[in-house]
């Protein structure tokens, strides 16, 4: 089994990436959180691997963080959860988020993930709610985000409501409004953020 893998970044999606280790290419499928954290194409990388063997494909799953690939296994033990959902749930919300809302039983908060019905939200709580206290812990430590002018918070509006994670769109919001100051509009805080997520 393939647990760690570290290699030059030859390709980056926002849900795969290919890592060259000794001239050999690796295609491992990725959550939204952890391409957030990728360097550009020609860096080198490394990344916590998961390996999932069927009869038919053996597929590879990335992670930034052990923590991220923890909570990835945990959901794997709830019956019905497979990978595509479970990195689903890594690229909808934060490790910590994902971890809160399961604590909470915040249904409406898992079923907001594309691919997650609430029978099953339910059964992630009930099975995995006294198992994530550490990323409870950790999220109450973190300190909260500088909140994000008006401007900029329709700009992350729109792009969450044209299908982006969350978590991706206010990355790059929060990048395109760095670069570019309060003054802009929504067109070319738009079009920077679009840049971004690119």
């Amino acid at each position: 089994m393939i647990a760690f893998l570290r290699g030059i970044l030859l390709e980056r999606t926002p849900n795969r990436v290919v890592l060259d280790v000794h001239g050999v290419g690796y295609e491992l499928l990725i959550p939204v959180s952890t391409f957030q954290r990728l360097p550009a194409a020609g860096a080198e990388v490394a990344l916590h691997a998961y390996t999932q063997a069927r009869e038919d494909a053996l597929q590879l799953f990335g992670f930034g963080t052990a923590r991220e690939k923890a909570i990835f296994e945990r959901l794997l033990s709830v019956s019905g959860v497979g990978p595509r959902m479970a990195l689903a749930a890594l690229s909808g919300l934060s490790v910590n988020e994902l971890a809160a809302a399961i604590a909470a039983s915040d249904l409406a908060r898992l079923t907001a993930v594309p691919g997650i019905g609430k029978k099953t939200a339910e059964r992630i709580c009930v099975e995995l709610r006294d198992k994530v206290g550490e990323w409870v812990a950790a999220e109450a430590q973190a300190q909260p985000s500088a909140p994000l002018p008006a401007a900029a918070e329709e700009v992350l509006s729109a792009l969450v409501n044209l299908g982006y994670a969350r978590p991706l769109a206010e990355k790059a919001v929060r990048r395109a409004s760095e670069r570019q100051p309060a003054a802009a509009g929504f067109e070319e805080l738009f079009k920077r953020s679009l840049q971004a997520i690119g």
